[in-house]
């Protein structure tokens, strides 16, 4: 299965993380939102990386613009009908993802794989709203995308193995690491990442130790270069909880409850670092 063009529907920190790494790779790249407004804010996040890395030495300014010429705005969906794999990064919301991969299913060549960067939700679910499951794939990567090496690459239950290694040999292409695992909720990373965090926030509901000591604690004393609390302002807290009721729903097990206090501050608003607000202030 030869990959040539790409599309990533999401302009966020994700999914202009994924365009940049596609287009360095090589790959002609069609950045898509719902508003020009959003991509042209990702497209202006790229540029921003891209100039760092020339300022550093990195590289030069002709591939910068060799990077950024392989890159190409677009607000209309129906210009997926000419790639070759479509990798969503839209928000993380089950009937989000479904409405997007039926629509896809539609647009798409036939040959067309159709991959979602969800970070817990069952990729069988997302893949049952198309009509070629077989062609439909988790491509996890980390934040932030340019910087992180690991992509957890997750077969659905209908996911062909020609699909699997054909994206497997892509992340390689991107300079990643791909990791195989199974469409379980949560996968491997948040599986252990989330009840984590979620921890951290139950001590500091509990009154065991302050915010900032408990940050502390996991940096200096297991190593961790942010404490938990401050990779959950980074996260989104919204997202934080929404991951841990993925996990709670799709185990049924109470060790994945949500903490109050992570509840009552997305309920307020205090989402992390993209508000303002969260665990700690931030800055405008």
């Amino acid at each position: 299965m030869q990959i040539n063009k790409v599309m990533v529907i999401g302009a966020g920190q994700m999914g202009s993380g994924i365009a940049q790494v596609c287009a360095q790779a090589g790959y002609d790249v069609l950045l898509n939102d719902l508003k020009e407004e959003l991509v042209e804010k990702g497209l202006a996040g790229i540029t921003k990386n891209l100039t760092r890395s020339v300022t550093k030495g990195r590289m030069t300014d002709e591939e910068k613009q060799n990077v950024l010429g392989r890159l190409t705005a677009t607000t209309n969906i129906q210009d997926a009908q000419n790639v070759d794999i479509v990798i969503e990064a839209a928000v993380e919301n089950m009937d989000i993802k479904t409405k997007i991969f039926t629509q896809l299913d539609e647009i798409t060549p036939e040959h067309t794989i159709l991959a979602t960067n969800t970070s817990s939700l069952p990729i069988t679910e997302i893949a049952a709203a198309t009509k070629r499951p077989e062609k439909v794939i988790g491509m996890h990567f980390m934040n932030p995308v340019p910087v992180m090496k690991l992509v957890e690459i997750i077969r659905g239950l209908a996911t062909a193995d020609e699909v699997y290694k054909a994206i497997e040999d892509m992340t390689k292409t991107l300079n990643k690491v791909p990791v195989e695992v199974e469409d379980f909720p949560g996968f491997v990373a948040n599986r252990i990442l989330m009840p984590m965090i979620n921890e951290a926030v139950y001590t500091l509901y509990e009154g065991v130790s302050s915010k900032e000591e408990i940050d502390e604690v996991m940096k200096l004393g297991m190593n961790h270069p942010m404490g938990p609390l401050t990779l959950a302002d980074f996260i989104g807290l919204d997202t934080c909880l929404y991951i841990m009721e993925t996990l709670h729903e799709g185990f049924g097990d109470d060790k994945y409850r949500p903490c109050p206090l992570l509840r009552k501050y997305v309920k307020a608003g205090w989402l992390g670092k993209k508000t303002g607000r969260g665990f700690y202030t931030y800055e405008a």
